[in-house]
């Protein structure tokens, strides 16, 4: 290979005992390629281009002074500590440090001429600054702000500062928009009509003049800074719209529910006589649903369609339907949930809809988790293999290798987001021996907010089931505080009494030294000891799978009238009778994981309660995002208007779950604020990789790197 223009100072791929400290700092933030460096920015800036006079600083200011070290000492009452007394022209300042090294006590010593920076406290014996940054006062000031980067241990701010103008130099920033695209809707150059290209922002915002307005780098509102999130945003859409292009080229099993190697006797297709067995009538949301899937069913492209409904609202029936079309057509269907509890919950419904239509043709539903006995799960496999098993429920154990479909048409994943994108993959693989890939519905019961799903579901289709069945009784929501714990368990003993059945939720199994929050082993032995005569059930992950299915299926059959639980219950478990939900520490808990949990109450007649139980610490306070969020709950039971708010506490990033969504977060949009740059990135992105493949590849090479599959699966 020829050597690079602009060699790197040290090897291109050195062994990694041969990194530095800092080296295998800037691996571990991904800081690799020259462009990363060019692209992690700053988390603030410090001005060092002016030196204040101390008789012009004010208290609380941070500033930047010139002075000369008058006195160095170090002092031991009231704790050890180094005291230097500074002096310049017009006023002296204290400078304490609490801990420090003979090093800069020596750089201190008196005489010495110093650049410090800090901030300013005033107090009886004047000025004082504690912990200031100081150097001796030696070279012109600068002449742009100082950045301040994110950084991590063994990675100092001067190493980095230098990479980065390092990278600056060497990277290539040439323009990747296509000549006559629509610019971006930005804020203009000021003085110019000329858009910023993505070398002058990134220059910029390394180095910003002094007289810019600090407000709008903070709020990322400069045009520097929109630039860079309209390049983002087009960089994500690009790889979204891509992907939807290379999946039409793909080939999946036609699924016409025709005449196929399950042709029905008696000539009612399956889908008809589940229909009709159904101990409830389908709302018109759901019949729509499952029209659209039909539709993608019969095409010889892969459906790749996401889900929606709230808590409740259905998604089962829906996804048991769609399993008749792909049987009824001759092909296996598999249904993966994240947690053995939530597959469970499927199973026996599926059973109980599906066994008895599958059984008078010869087929069966299989059962598949990690940790069966190895004699049964020897003969699900070998069900499976064979084609007998035409639907396989279960947990991630459905994607291991030794799992082997005699024909997997249809592939769906229940709460997709709690699945890392390998195990996203790994499912859709299961039919590559045939030169195919089967159907992808995947299934949520936290509702996607429109932004988010524009972002990062582009490639999607989208069904939301946007009606609850009838008889749903509303659930009233009320924030109780931790004082009033023995009023709770008096209203709970109640409940009980009236044969009703309470769930209580924990954060924690166990006693933490890191975290003061109530543990559901200890709210099981107080609730115990409270309620004399109750029966209680504990639920938790830690448990052997053989108890989890006992304690469920003891609080399923109304013999425990408490199950105290940690958030394995949070999606899927279905007990009508159960009426009352009391979350504890409910301020530590995501808003959209509240709706979540407050949706296992409200399945019956029974009108039904939600008791978020919030401490609020040695303050007495509770904090304003804890705040926003329990009062978000009290205010609506609308899934979809709590996600929206969640994803505005907490961003997208969280929202998703960032490790299982494969790291693709976006670093600089805010999909609240910048709806009209993601517009623009979503309208360009099909004619830009039409027109213009070359930049359209350069253009996601550069902002994604090895991230672009994460965003397919």
């Amino acid at each position: 290979m020829p050597a690079p223009a602009a060699p790197a100072p040290c090897p291109a791929a050195p062994a990694p005992a041969a990194l530095s400290a800092p080296q295998k700092a800037l691996r571990k933030l991904g800081l690799v390629r020259p462009i990363d460096l060019a692209l992690h920015l700053p988390l603030r800036y410090e001005d060092e281009t002016r030196i204040i006079p101390l008789r012009n600083t004010r208290e609380g200011q941070t500033v930047q002074i010139e002075a000369t070290v008058t006195a160095c000492e170090v002092v031991l009452q009231p704790r050890r500590q180094l005291r230097v007394l500074v002096e310049d022209d017009s006023d002296s300042c204290e400078l304490r440090f609490f801990s420090f090294y003979p090093s800069q006590q020596k750089t201190m010593s008196v005489g010495a001429r110093l650049r410090i920076r800090g901030e300013i406290k005033g107090g009886y014996w004047g000025r004082q600054m504690l912990h200031p940054v100081f150097r001796l006062a030696e070279g012109e000031l600068p002449t742009a702000l100082t950045p301040v980067y994110p950084a991590s241990a063994g990675l100092p701010q001067p190493y980095l500062r230098r990479a980065i103008v390092t990278a600056l130099g060497r990277v290539d920033l040439s323009e990747t928009l296509p000549p006559g695209a629509p610019p971006p809707p930005l804020q203009w150059h000021s003085g110019s009509q000329q858009l910023w290209t993505l070398r002058e922002a990134l220059m910029f915002l390394h180095h910003p003049a002094p007289d810019v307005a600090l407000a709008t780098l903070e709020d990322h509102s400069h045009p520097a800074w929109q630039r860079l999130k309209a390049e983002e945003l087009l960089a994500q859409q690009l790889s979204q719209a891509q992907s939807r292009h290379e999946r039409g080229q793909l080939r999946a099993p036609v699924l016409d529910g025709g005449a196929g190697a399950s042709e029905v006797l008696d000539g009612t297709p399956l889908f008809k006589q589940l229909e009709q067995v159904l101990p409830f009538t389908l709302t018109n949301a759901q019949m729509r649903v499952v029209a659209e899937i039909a539709q993608d069913l019969i095409g010889p492209k892969p459906m790749h369609r996401l889900l929606q409904g709230d808590v409740g609202s259905g998604k089962t029936v829906v996804a048991a339907l769609a399993a008749t079309i792909a049987i009824d057509s001759g092909w296996q269907c598999a249904l993966m949930a994240p947690t053995e509890i939530l597959a469970q919950q499927h199973f026996t419904k599926l059973i109980g809809w599906l066994e008895p239509l599958l059984a008078a043709r010869g087929l069966s539903v299989a059962w598949l988790v990690g940790g069966q006995k190895k004699k049964e799960r020897a003969a699900m496999l070998e069900r499976i293999e064979n084609g007998q098993a035409a639907l396989v429920v279960g947990t991630h154990a459905v994607i291991q290798e030794q799992v082997r479909f005699k024909n997997l048409a249809l592939a769906l994943i229940d709460e997709q987001h709690r699945f890392g994108v390998a195990q996203r993959l790994a499912l859709r693989q299961k039919l590559a021996a045939q030169g195919m890939e089967p159907h992808l519905l995947m299934m949520t019961a936290t509702p996607i907010p429109r932004t988010l799903a524009m972002s990062y579901y582009a490639d999607l289709d989208v069904s939301v089931i946007d009606e609850l069945p009838p008889g749903r009784t509303p659930i009233v929501t009320k924030t109780i505080s931790d004082s009033r714990r023995d009023e709770l368990i008096a209203r709970l003993k109640l409940q009980i009494d009236a044969g009703r059945q309470a769930y209580w939720v924990c954060p924690l199994i166990e006693e933490s030294e890191a975290l003061d929050l109530s543990n559901a082993t200890a709210t099981h032995a107080d609730l115990c000891a409270a309620l004399p005569g109750v029966q209680i059930g504990l639920l938790h992950s830690r448990l052997p799978s053989t108890e989890k299915k006992a304690v469920m299926a003891a609080f399923s059959a109304g013999e425990l009238g408490v199950l105290v639980s940690t958030t394995v219950i949070e999606v899927g478990v279905d007990v009508p009778n159960a009426s009352l939900m009391v979350i504890e520490h409910a301020e530590r808990f995501g808003l959209s994981q509240l709706h979540q949990l407050r949706g296992r109450v409200g399945r019956g007649a029974v009108a039904s309660a939600c008791v978020l139980l919030y401490s609020t610490g040695d303050n007495g306070r509770l904090g304003e995002v804890a705040r926003e969020r329990l009062q978000a709950m009290v205010e609506t039971n609308d899934g979809f208007k709590i996600a929206r708010r969640d994803l505005e506490i907490r961003g997208p990033g969280e929202f998703l779950g960032a490790r299982q969504s494969g790291d693709a977060m976006l670093r600089f949009a805010d999909l609240n604020t910048d709806g009209l740059l993601l517009d623009w990135a979503k309208a360009l992105a099909p004619p830009m990789l039409a027109q213009h493949p070359e930049l359209a590849q350069r253009h996601m090479a550069r902002w994604l790197g090895g991230k672009a599959e994460f965003l397919k699966a």
